[in-house]
């Protein structure tokens, strides 16, 4: 069995024109709604870790 890469880029073409693309507008919100989620994120790990912090300041005597 050879490889035929005609074959190949014909079966992609065909499965290509198959695919349900987003909208533009789909794919801003969705752009927007992963930045916002990663900004949530980024706050929660940055708050959890300002807590810790201070936890372990007080646990070795070092809080300023």
């Amino acid at each position: 069995m050879a490889f035929e890469p005609v074959k190949f880029f014909r079966e992609v073409r065909s499965e290509v024109v198959k695919v349900t693309w987003p909208t533009r507008k789909e794919t801003l919100v969705t752009t927007g709604l992963v930045f916002a989620m990663a900004a949530l994120a980024a706050l929660f790990f940055f708050l959890a870790d300002q807590v810790i912090g201070i936890f372990v300041r007080l646990l070795f005597g070092v809080a300023g």
